[in-house]
């Protein structure tokens, strides 16, 4: 009963720490940015660079170019990841898109270098990128037939590709949005300004907090400070005005539909502040993203009036719909990876991970789907485990596999594409990363190079053969 009691805490610790720390600046202008994308940009644009009849050399490249900008997990890029494929985007080029946004991203990569070396940092982007665009390639090809089902409709969609540039500049704010509430450099998160508030019982709420949901490093369990309660409520009150406010909002726009936005502007600012319990009291921190996000708040309203009434409706009904979506199975997500990781201690990945094995490589791809980190926090984990005896070649296979496959995302997956092309892309990603994971444990333990190049040229020369038997099959 105690370890029952146990899990259910972690997964309420989880869920809670999970809220407050990455939901607001990272998935709420993630989830407008679909529905901008969704409602604002016209389909042929879409189909025009990302869609069945793209070339594959402007389509793939693209996906994973604008991957590249975005520093995201693998739940905040699944908004966009529903907005693109809704919106017409082949299958392909949208799985490149899902795969290389969380993987090999600039951030990640650049943080990768500092903390784990460059040489790392250059096999997980040459790795990515090959892997990101490959499967996509694979994806596309085993669902042909499927995907030219669903793709009939933006076939025969005939219209101006064009984006209008008010339309552009509205969703590169919106991107803008997103990377200053989630890029850590020194011009967003130098403190500018600090003051200390007398709040005598501070220490005690916090105290309490700490006990509910420590901190562990280990897991990459956050602890839950008192502003992230005060988060979560203002989150709560965003859900409860916009059940009506933004569900309905494609037949009117209501004092709700006001009060759904007005909330959701305070939250994103008051998440940008820095707040914390001091020996004082209460230490109020201003840095450059304080200053950011609500300039970039207020540049979205009268940019916002350039569009019709009609289009805005739409934009925010199509945010609400990516929720609805998205958003519960993210919550069920993160619990069930709280209650799932009580179970599973980090030394057995240090014992099964020991060694560049098959068992090993393995070890790393599935510690990455159980042990969810949010953005940019695998690479102070990788740190640790490679200090601690984990073969560079298993690491090297979970930072393939964490970024992609936390249990949360591939049932958000599963919802946006299907189970069968979800379970397959789990498959692909599973099994190329435990082979990035061998190749590159091979020439560390000093395979030669070009050994190593014939047994790649072999794989890839094996599946390629394999690709091309079953697309002349499905041809027939």
């Amino acid at each position: 009963m105690d370890i029952l009691i146990a899990a259910l805490q972690s997964g309420a610790a989880s869920l809670a720490s999970y809220l407050a720390a990455h939901v607001l600046l990272c998935l709420v202008p993630a989830f407008f940015i679909a529905g901008a994308l969704s409602a604002l940009v016209p389909q042929a644009s879409i189909t025009r660079f990302l869609g069945p009849e793209a070339p594959k050399w402007v389509a793939y490249p693209a996906a994973a170019g604008a991957g590249s900008l975005l520093a995201v997990c693998s739940c905040t890029v699944q908004p966009l990841f529903a907005g693109i494929y809704k919106k017409g985007a082949g299958l392909g080029p949208a799985i490149t898109f899902l795969f290389f946004a969380p993987a090999a991203n600039i951030l990640a990569l650049s943080y990768t270098g500092v903390a784990l070396g460059a040489d790392i940092a250059i096999a997980r982007i040459v790795l990515a990128l090959s892997f990101g665009i490959g499967i996509g390639m694979i994806m596309a090809i085993l669902f042909r037939r499927s995907e030219a089902a669903r793709q009939g409709d933006a076939r025969a969609f005939v219209g101006d590709s064009r984006v209008p540039p008010k339309t552009l500049l509205f969703v590169a704010t919106l991107v803008a949005l997103l990377i200053a509430g989630t890029l850590k450099v020194d011009l967003l998160t130098a403190p500018l300004w600090q003051h200390t508030f007398a709040a005598p019982d501070a220490a005690a709420v916090q105290a309490s907090l700490d006990r509910w949901v420590p901190a562990n490093e280990a897991v990459g369990a956050e602890a839950l400070s008192v502003q992230g309660v005060l988060l979560i409520a203002l989150l709560f009150s965003i859900g409860a005005a916009g059940w009506r406010g933004l569900g309905q909002v494609d037949a009117r726009v209501g004092g709700l539909t006001w009060l759904a936005l007005t909330l959701t502007v305070l939250t994103l600012v008051f998440a940008a502040f820095g707040l914390r319990v001091s020996d004082g009291g209460l230490t109020l921190t201003i840095t450059g993203r304080t200053l950011a996000v609500p300039l970039l708040c207020l540049a979205l309203l009268p940019q916002a009036r350039r569009f019709d009434a009609w289009d805005m409706q739409q934009w925010l009904w199509e945010t609400w719909r990516f929720v609805k979506m998205i958003f519960p199975l993210l919550v069920v997500g993160v619990f069930l990876v709280g209650v799932i990781r009580i179970f599973i201690q980090p030394s057995w990945i240090q014992m099964l991970a020991g060694s560049n094995t098959v068992l090993a490589n393995l070890a790393g791809v599935v510690f990455g789907v159980f042990m969810y980190f949010p953005t940019l926090v695998e690479v102070p984990i990788a740190k640790m485990f490679l200090s601690l005896g984990m073969h560079p070649g298993p690491l090297i296979a979970y930072l393939m596999a964490d970024p992609e496959l936390s249990l949360q995302s591939i049932l958000i997956t599963a919802a946006i594409v299907g189970k069968l092309k979800a379970w397959t892309y789990v498959g692909l990603v599973a099994l190329f990363s435990t082979a990035a994971g061998l190749t590159y444990g091979a020439w560390v333990d000093g395979t030669p190079v070009a050994v190593l190049l014939l047994v790649v040229g072999g794989f890839v020369g094996l599946l390629l053969a394999a690709l091309h038997f079953i697309e002349r099959k499905l041809a027939c």
